[in-house]
């Protein structure tokens, strides 16, 4: 039996060079053995196939520009679930919302082949407008020997990651698999079964900027106190109609457990020639853990100096600074969830004649992922903190924050806010801030049966009829609480030290950064971690039974949302085999016509009002749960498909595509749930309107009209060149549309309106020439609220507390606005207007065209068992971004276009087999219309280089070692340019030490 790498390559080679329209294929290596132990990273390796990672993995994969829900995954031909909930990059309030099928779930050892169909075909379920990737297990009854065959492998994974952990992470973790087949002599019962385990532990280090704002310029530079003063001095003013502002820096360091369980198992009996029954099962489980720490300075505005980059088209402020007394944020985080995926199916083919057959399928799968933290959360955040920093800059110049400050911890020379006055940031200056709670979970289930009549025509040629239906089912359900601890302003000073010493770690975040220079010096030096969950569990009960006012837990909000899909198709397909002019050629000619009915089913609570806590810190408070709201759709298609090929040349094949194919809106798209976030700062102030978001169940699928040339040359064994060219015309685009409007009747406590509280706080800033900052917006409105509304009393409690020297509210005590803000929350009353929000929804708005070419090219150097194998794909269209795009207006592009290309140089002769790849994925979109500044979201360039070694001890035995992502390549993105980080992580190698027993 030949195995080994240029045996999957035949293997591949073959279902390239034998299929009717284009597709390409990665096959096992052996049995047991997959050419990579992810299979989102085997199949980047595939021309026009790039992924998209999440701490490092491969997850999903994007064909030809098109990513994640473009594409459908099935396995063995039926449609798979997927549930994700996706906190990688630091997202506590995810929701599982996508179609997209995550590849961690599944274990690559138990895959006989991916196969990915780059052309439509009408026996092929719809879904895919970039491809339709089917993964195959193996069948008993395909084995080539009889009784017992199989094989056991395991491996020892090191992270080279875990190097920098704090907590008790394993260098070396474990990963076995086996797969056992029996096949009786005669051929007519066969059973496989196949088990894996995987334990990876891992560590990664972060930043993520909250958000970067994009400012008229004037506002900017008006210096009434908003972003600068009369004293601010700016560098290299800006001159373009806006500039972009970020809300602060942070740093994140996380300690992740990913733990995976699958199985299989799959029955055959073929009592005769005539029938063949399988019935096969699947399940898998991937339980994910992040502990997370974040160590955040917040801009609190005016800026004492700004300095601006030479961007002629959108200046960025690349070197902010201010002196004001202020917080540092500590926020620990933990997410945790717990993903389970099964799969039953029965098919039946019998062969009633030798020209006709009928196939019956039936299949039901379900995935699951809900919350895995010991509190039942999926996300649990505190906020700890030390009120003692007293100067911060900035520097954004290198495209990667670099923080440097000074710390005041002196409660009688830093106005009041706390700390143990040791003149060092320790855990004595720590307080709390605020906790919360979410929960998410998702749920999808799919049932469907298909049935297909086949005619043999023979000579090759085969008539098909068949149809499907198929029941889909989609819950996605969160909810989140909120309880407040110390307050924002940390009044508790001294309170971690005194209750959680022993939870709370004092280390240096920054230094664990490799390639990124942080410039840490000081007290950026410092920083503390410890789980969220348990410094919850010591401060939650504190709180509520302190017997202060508002510290009980309160619930924020909730939603479930349910959709269904009903579809069924009946297809009809011919396939031709023949010649032309005496040259072989082949036809694949079919149709589909389908009927989807949509079914959408909301539950949520409705917000009660709009609570603005202090100075730049506002909610949404929750309220009672609302009726249900169920909207219904319907949509149907007819998808034609034509493949054509003949071979022009010995050995030389031309291929010409056409099909109509779809790809379904994202569940989350189909919602009929509204939701209301709150503002970052007060829109009085400049914020940037409250983002909200309305779904539409009604929205219809995209459709896509494809066209296919290829020419590929085989031109002796193991080897061949294939040049391709492709087209997509695509209507029904989603776009993201943002509007403005009100929801539920909110009122914004903070909009500065004209008889409103804060618009009369901010006529008398004005008119007393104070600076115009968030602090002193709320602390007056609050002054006003705190004496029922008397002008004249809020108006002496003011001037009695503020130091026109400093600025700040601490000429009798600096506690004063800290005992203010926690003793007063603004609710949005009659007085207010209507909170203005940018409400953010799909809409089927633009057609689109996206085309490119592929290229590869796979060499073997005779029988000196050298070779290489090498791919790109350019892509392009007219569904570009303009990054600088004007703010106020929607963006639309597509997400996920890029070029991608591989190279991988290959050994393989007398049971030496070896592998070097370089994987390379230009930027691409990932995201449009970011909050509501508009802003796009792009993945930054990523390329990795992956080794693989094995070697046969023996014929039965074999050992090897694999490497991934041997250069570190980090993981990276930002808004509209370069400058304007958005996340990083730093990335480590990851090497495998394993060995396999082929029996």
């Amino acid at each position: 039996m030949v195995t080994g790498i240029r045996a999957s390559l035949d293997q591949a080679i073959a279902i390239k060079r034998n299929s009717a329209g284009v597709v390409d294929a990665i096959s096992a290596e052996d049995i047991g053995k997959f050419p990579d132990t992810n299979l989102a990273e085997s199949l980047q390796r595939i021309t026009g196939v790039s992924i998209t990672r999440a701490n490092g993995e491969g997850s999903q994969v994007a064909v030809r520009g098109f990513s994640g829900g473009f594409n459908l995954v099935t396995l063995n031909g039926r449609q798979l679930p997927s549930t994700s909930i996706d906190t990688s990059t630091g997202n506590a309030f995810a929701r599982g919302t996508g179609r997209s099928f995550d590849f961690q779930n599944l274990a690559s050892e138990g895959v006989a082949t991916l196969e990915v169909y780059k052309t439509g075909r009408s026996n092929i379920p719809s879904g895919g407008i970039g491809a339709s990737i089917n993964v195959v297990t193996r069948r008993p009854l395909d084995a080539r020997e009889d009784g017992f065959s199989g094989s056991i492998g395991a491996k020892a994974l090191y992270d080279r990651s875990v190097e920098d952990a704090e907590g008790d992470l394993s260098k070396i973790t474990p990963e076995v698999s086996g797969l056992i087949n029996w096949k009786n002599d005669a051929g007519t019962f066969g059973v496989t079964v196949f088990g894996s385990y995987q334990l990876r532990e891992s560590t990664s280090i972060q930043s993520n900027p909250n958000y970067w704002n994009i400012v008229p310029v004037a506002a900017f530079m008006a210096r009434d106190g908003v972003y600068t003063t009369p004293t601010t001095n700016i560098t290299n003013a800006p001159t373009t109609p806006y500039v972009q502002i970020p809300n602060d820096s942070r740093y994140q360091f996380s300690e992740n457990r990913r733990e995976r369980m699958n199985g299989q198992a799959v029955v055959q009996f073929k009592p005769s020639d005539a029938i063949e029954i399988t019935v096969d099962g699947l399940y898998a489980r991937n339980k994910l853990s992040d502990e997370r720490s974040e160590q955040t300075n917040w801009f609190q505005r005016p800026f004492s100096d700004v300095t601006f980059d030479d961007n002629k088209q959108m200046q960025s402020a690349v070197i902010l600074a201010e002196a004001k007394q202020a917080d540092k944020g500590y926020e620990q985080q933990r997410f945790a969830t717990d993903t389970e995926l099964y799969s039953i199916g029965g098919n039946l083919k019998w062969n009633f004649t030798d020209a006709l057959s009928l196939t019956l399928d039936a299949n039901h799968s379900k995935s699951t992922t809900n919350p895995d933290n010991s509190n039942g959360s999926s996300a649990t955040t505190i906020s700890i903190g030390a009120p003692v920093r007293a100067t911060h800059r900035v520097d954004f110049t290198s495209g990667f924050p670099q923080q440097s400050e000074t710390i005041n911890d002196c409660n009688a020379t830093n106005g009041g806010r706390g700390g143990n006055c040791n003149n060092q940031l320790d855990i004595g200056d720590m307080g709390t801030q605020i906790a919360r709670t979410i929960t998410s979970e998702q749920e999808a289930r799919i049932n469907q049966y298909g049935a297909e009549f086949a005619w043999d025509l023979g000579e090759g040629s085969r008539f098909t009829f068949g149809g499907d239906y198929v029941d889909a089912k989609m819950r996605s359900a969160t909810s989140d609480t909120q309880q407040m601890l110390g307050d924002w302003g940390i009044t508790d000073t001294g309170l971690v030290n005194q209750l959680a010493s022993d939870l709370v770690k004092t280390y240096c975040m920054t230094c664990k950064f490799d390639k990124y220079d942080p410039a840490s010096t000081g007290s950026a030096l410092v920083a503390f971690r410890g789980n969220a969950v348990d410094l919850l569990n010591v401060f939650s009960p504190y709180y509520t039974n302190s017997g202060i006012a508002g510290r009980g837990v309160m619930q924020q909000g909730s939603a479930d949302d349910t959709v269904g899909e009903k579809t069924w198709a009946v297809y009809g397909q011919m396939a031709w085999s023949g010649e032309i002019g005496g040259r072989r050629a082949n036809a694949l000619i079919g149709a589909r016509y389908e009927q989807t009915r949509v079914n959408s089913l909301s539950l949520q609570s409705v917000p009660a009002a709009m609570r603005w806590t202090q100075d730049n810190d506002f909610n949404v408070d929750g309220g009672p749960a609302g009726g249900a709201v169920t909207v219904k759709a319907k949509y149907d298609n007819l998808l034609p498909s034509m493949d054509f090929n003949i071979e022009v040349l010995d050995n030389v094949m031309a291929r010409a595509s056409f099909s109509q194919t779809l790809a379904r809106a994202d569940y989350g798209n189909l919602f009929a749930s509204v939701t209301a976030n709150a503002p970052n700062r007060p829109t009085a102030l400049g914020a940037a309107p409250a983002g909200a978001t309305r779904q539409d169940p009604a929205l219809l699928p995209l459709e896509s009209d494809n066209f296919d040339v290829s020419l590929e040359w085989y031109y002796k064994p193991s080897s061949f060149v294939s040049v391709g060219f492709f087209n997509k015309n695509v209507r029904n685009f989603i776009g993201n549309q943002v509007t403005n409007g009100n929801l539920f009747g909110l009122r914004d406590p903070g909009s500065g309106a004209a008889g409103s509280r804060s618009g009369v706080a901010l006529n008398y800033l004005r008119s007393n020439g104070i600076a115009l900052s968030d602090i002193n917006l709320f602390a007056y409105t609050a002054l006003l609220v705190q004496n029922n509304g008397n002008a004249a009393a809020a108006t002496t409690a003011f001037q009695a507390n503020y130091n026109p020297v400093t600025g700040n509210l601490d000429r009798i005590s600096g506690s004063f606005y800290n005992n203010l803000a926690t003793s007063v929350d603004i609710l949005g009353d009659a007085n207010d207007p209507l909170v203005n929000f940018a409400i953010s929804g799909p809409v089927n708005n633009r057609e689109g065209n996206i085309h490119g070419f592929e290229v590869a090219w796979t060499h073997f150097f005779g029988q000196t068992g050298f070779g290489f194998s090498a791919s790109y794909t350019k892509v392009d269209g007219d569904v570009n971004v303009d990054p600088y795009a004007d703010p106020n207006v929607n963006i639309f592009a597509l997400t996920g276009l890029g070029d991608s290309a591989n190279l991988t140089a290959i050994y393989d002769k007398g049971g030496l087999s070896a592998r070097v790849s370089y994987n390379w994925r230009d930027k691409y979109l990932s995201g449009t219309n970011q909050g509501g500044n508009r802003n796009p979201l792009f993945t930054d360039t990523f390329g990795t280089l992956d080794a693989n070694i094995s070697y046969d001890i023996t014929q039965n035995f074999s050992l090897s070692l694999e490497a991934v992502n041997l250069t570190s390549e980090s993981f990276r993105q930002y808004a509209r340019t370069e400058t304007n980080l958005v996340y990083v992580q730093e990335l480590k190698p990851r090497f495998w030490l394993g060995g396999r027993f082929r029996f």
